[in-house]
């Protein structure tokens, strides 16, 4: 994964990425912080829709908590030719902890495709943002989402039945970042209380690690790609971090020896891309899962860059919910045989 004279040219994009990723780059100064009203006016929301769409989908949005605004949105099938009850895919949204919700159009219609193309119900958390909600609230939102799914299960009305031993922890960017510590608290405390819900695996797309020192990739590739820089990246940092932490805070650092890993932590899945700046802290990741004696599938699109997966007229985008079916099918039910439907 270390970066060469080949993976620093530019990618070639169709026209319509172009200008997203344009827009996106607009939407950021030149030392990396964000433009927030730019972002409110152009982060456009969609509303939940019980009608299933031209593949079937439908979404309905559950209040976890009204008095802090936690809530997520329920992406299921119309109907499922399968006997069995489907997996659940729990997902966290990207944007550097600050930006984007579970209603932002490109992650309704990212995780209508994982839906579909996993054969899951996929639940979207609309957790608390930095600045306003700095660590740990993200992932304090995301394990009380689990806790929530734990004692309640899904609506009643999914039409479908859903197995919540058989439940993944899916995310990109800073999402993949919350997948990571969210099931390492989840799998921490098990061992001391009961549940129903089981973590079967966890798939972090491109996560968001990082570091006070500077990674091979991230000087190579700086500013190669619109979507993201070492600029930007600092910036999330400075404002999801707790006031006066370094990167090297465990929430950023999350490799080396002094990574703590529960015993019951979950087979992992990290895609990686070879024009993504934040990959050698990617790797650095992989080697503290495997050093722990973690069972990890790395899959790498050596072409694609930071924030690929969201635009569907990329190849690989396809490629990768075929690899995350891929891993849902291997790693489902593995741990029971007889899954109770909710």
């Amino acid at each position: 994964m270390a970066a060469t004279e080949d993976a620093v040219r530019p990618p070639a994009l169709p026209w319509t990425v172009r200008i997203q990723l344009a827009a996106f780059s607009l939407a950021h100064r030149r030392d990396g912080s964000v433009r927030r009203l730019f972002c409110s006016l152009a982060d456009l929301h969609v509303a939940a829709k019980r009608r299933p769409d031209a593949t079937g989908v439908r979404s309905a949005d559950v209040t976890v908590d009204a008095s802090r605004g936690l809530w997520a949105r329920v992406f299921s099938p119309s109907s499922s030719a399968a006997d069995a009850p489907l997996p659940v895919v729990i997902f966290f949204h990207g944007g550097g902890f600050s930006l984007f919700s579970a209603a932002s159009r490109p992650y309704d219609a990212l995780c209508r495709r994982l839906c579909s193309g996993l054969g899951a119900v996929v639940v979207s958390v609309n957790y608390r943002l930095a600045p306003e909600h700095r660590f740990p609230a993200a992932y304090d939102d995301g394990v009380d989402v689990l806790r929530y799914l734990d004692a309640n299960g899904l609506p009643a009305d999914l039409a479908v039945p859903v197995d919540l031993s058989s439940c993944f922890l899916a995310g990109d960017s800073a999402g993949g970042n919350i997948v990571h510590h969210v099931a390492q608290r989840w799998t921490a405390a098990i061992s001391t209380t009961s549940s129903s819900l089981r973590l079967a695996g966890v798939i972090l797309i491109q996560p968001f690690f990082g570091g006070e020192e500077r990674t091979e990739a991230e000087v190579a590739l700086d500013k190669v790609c619109a979507s993201l820089s070492m600029g930007a990246t600092d910036a999330y940092w400075r404002e999801f971090l707790p006031e006066g932490a370094t990167r090297d805070h465990a929430a950023a650092r999350v490799c080396g020896e002094g990574v703590e890993l529960a015993e019951a932590f979950p087979p992992a899945m990290v895609a990686v891309g070879g024009l993504d700046l934040l990959k050698g802290w990617q790797a650095r990741y992989v080697e503290a899962l495997r050093g722990k004696g973690k069972d990890v599938r790395v899959v790498e699109y050596p072409s694609a860059f930071h924030g690929f997966h969201a635009f569907p007229e990329i190849a690989d985008s396809g490629k990768l919910v075929a690899d995350m079916k891929l891993f849902v099918d291997e790693h489902g039910n593995a741990g029971d045989n007889n899954p109770a439907p909710f």
